[in-house]
């Protein structure tokens, strides 16, 4: 037999990225706006935003993703209530199939948002430095072992992210589903509702024994749930679950330290600060006082200093 090879057609092609972003930020935090001469797009992974896409004011929910079209001035726009998690991601690509994102706000699935995971993984791979600094110009490359395929993978997950949007919008809306991955099958039914058990009780100090009771799960069913989806005990899920949500409230900006230490059911504002710490790296003080320092960064180069007596 005489085999004949076969040249792959390509119909996304990312060649160049120009930032990767994972943004943390307070409820009053506003950026003035830019436009640059390659791709943007910007996915609401907590909370609610407005942008601006050229002259048109776009409402964000959780999911929702917009793309920036090159040339197309664009900025973000908080609603001083919630704070917001995003996605950003700047990039070039010259394949034609982009031309039907454009001016189009559209919502990932659950394999979509698995990519967007994925990308900001091996960016943290590839790349030093901060990945919530809204205003850093260069990815520096890091010398590290997970470094290797680090970069190809980003462009991989980037074509991918960029091919099951335009399938599911553009060529055939309806037909392709989400792609159960291996990890979302981990998170089964017990499990979401396991989830929900918690975050309806994230102010209370709940106890294995608690969980099992309330929501009809072994112990042993417990704690192999939360090993296999998430490397962890189920109250260390909790603890960092607390955690999570106190962030949120410290950009939220609407409660000093005590009142969310109260909230969360905390013992004790000082042992907040403490399991804060242990599980951030810093204390409740040091990041809100990093995250305002990002959000009232100026665009002429100087850092706003922040106000005394903040959420303290």
């Amino acid at each position: 037999m005489e085999y004949k090879s076969t040249v792959l057609r390509t119909s996304a092609v990312v060649r160049k990225v120009i930032s990767i972003h994972y943004f943390e930020y307070m409820s009053n935090f506003s950026f003035p706006g830019e436009s640059h001469d390659f791709w943007e797009f910007v996915c609401v992974d907590k909370g609610v935003i407005d942008v601006m896409a050229g002259e048109k004011r776009v409402p964000l929910k959780r999911g929702n993703i917009i793309f920036h079209k090159p040339g197309e001035f664009h900025n973000i726009i908080t609603n001083g209530e919630v704070a917001p998690n995003l996605v950003v991601i700047g990039f070039e690509c010259h394949s034609p199939c982009m031309k039907a994102f454009e001016g189009k706000m559209l919502t990932v699935s659950e394999t979509e948002r698995e990519l967007l995971a994925r990308i900001i993984i091996e960016a943290r791979n590839a790349f030093s430095g901060r990945m919530d600094d809204p205003y850093q110009e260069e990815l520096v490359r890091q010398s590290s072992p997970l470094a290797f395929g680090a970069e190809q993978m980003i462009a991989n997950y980037l074509e991918e992210l960029i091919i099951h949007l335009y399938r599911r919008y553009f060529e055939n809306p309806g037909q392709f589903g989400p792609r159960r991955q291996p990890e979302v099958r981990i998170k089964s039914d017990a499990y979401s509702r396991i989830v929900r058990y918690m975050e309806e009780h994230i102010g209370e100090c709940l106890s294995i024994d608690t969980i099992c009771h309330d929501t009809l799960t072994g112990r042993s069913q417990l704690q192999k749930i939360f090993r296999e989806a998430h490397g962890c005990g189920v109250i260390d899920y909790f603890s960092s679950m607390k955690i999570e949500t106190a962030k949120q409230l410290i950009r939220d900006n609407h409660l000093n330290f005590t009142e969310i230490s109260d909230r969360l059911g905390y013992t004790s504002v000082h042992y907040f600060s403490r399991q804060f710490k242990k599980l951030t790296g810093m204390t409740p003080s040091e990041y809100a006082t990093s995250i305002r320092r990002l959000s009232e960064y100026s665009l002429f180069g100087s850092r706003s200093q922040p106000e005394d007596g903040v959420n303290s």
